[in-house]
């Protein structure tokens, strides 16, 4: 069922999580997508993440960071932002 991966998986892909930033997909691909949490709220004892920031990026190292970026957007909940930037991600790398 599960790979031997020490990586969280999330539909088939990668996503690890580095303080407020998550990056879901594979270097190794063409694309992954950024997210950064912008604020939190409080709910039932747990820190929930409010804002988000969605980057869908290249990949490739010789490309400058600002010109990586082919697509942005800001979501409220982590939930929404995942869905959205699992979209992105699919349609980028399902393109020929």
């Amino acid at each position: 069922m599960a790979e031997n991966t020490p990586f969280l998986m999330y539909k088939g892909r990668p996503l690890v999580r580095s303080g407020n930033v998550l990056y879901y997909g594979s270097m190794a691909e063409k694309y992954v997508i950024v997210m950064q949490i912008l604020s939190t709220k409080e709910e039932n004892g747990m820190t929930m993440a409010e804002k988000v920031q969605i980057q869908l990026m290249l990949t490739d190292e010789e490309v400058r960071m600002k010109d990586r970026i082919v697509k942005k957007s800001e979501k409220i909940g982590l939930y929404n932002a995942m869905d959205i930037g699992s979209i992105w991600l699919e349609r980028e790398l399902n393109k020929k």
